[in-house]
């Protein structure tokens, strides 16, 4: 076990502040006296605390207004650089995916349906789902008319899945194979992976 004296544990929390955009006297201040951004900040910084390799961020900026969410997620990228780390980035708003992704899988209900780079899930998605979700962006320009994909029906209780496959309740390329088989995660082309037996 290692031991770290106190002024080596200070100086570190004074370089980790630092790098997340707080000043070194944070430390001193309790956690009501933190807007939610800061918050945030403090929580990649613990994260940090521990050298990692690999950080699993579950919906980090859902609770923060657009600007600060835009703040935190340029953060996290120039800190990913800096020190080469791997995010699994977990979140539905499909623009801050977008955003911060360069690999995306979609699931439903717990299951994989998608895997993909993001340039190709976005310009050509394979699954029905992923088509749903993506046809649900908003777009900024009012003149382009873009056809929304609704789907019918509500989800399924995750604790009790349909047969086959999960979404095929919802699924507007829903056939007979689909409520009697799973479908197999299969790598449709090179680097992308899809749960559909419309190609399998």
């Amino acid at each position: 076990m290692v031991c770290i004296q106190k002024k080596e544990r200070q100086e570190h929390v004074k370089f980790l502040l630092e790098k997340v955009g707080l000043p070194q006297d944070a430390s001193r201040k309790f956690p009501h006296e933190f807007s939610g951004g800061q918050r945030q900040r403090i929580g990649i910084a613990r994260a940090l605390a521990i050298n990692p390799q690999f950080i699993i961020a579950d919906e980090p900026v859902s609770a923060l207004d657009v600007s600060v969410q835009s703040q935190v997620l340029n953060l996290m990228t120039d800190l990913q650089e800096e020190f080469e780390l791997t995010y699994l980035f977990i979140a539905h708003d499909l623009s801050v995916v977008k955003h911060i992704s360069d690999r995306i899988g979609v699931m439903y209900l717990g299951k994989m349906m998608e895997l993909s780079p993001k340039k190709e899930l976005y310009d050509d998605p394979l699954h029905p789902y992923t088509k749903a979700l993506l046809s649900s962006i908003p777009t900024p320009n009012p003149r382009i008319q873009k056809e929304q994909i609704i789907l019918k029906g509500d989800i399924p209780n995750p604790s009790n899945p349909p047969s086959g496959c999960v979404f095929r309740t919802r699924c507007p390329d829903v056939h007979e194979r689909c409520s009697v088989e799973i479908p197999s995660f299969i790598e449709k082309e090179k680097n992308r992976f899809v749960a559909c037996h419309l190609y399998d």
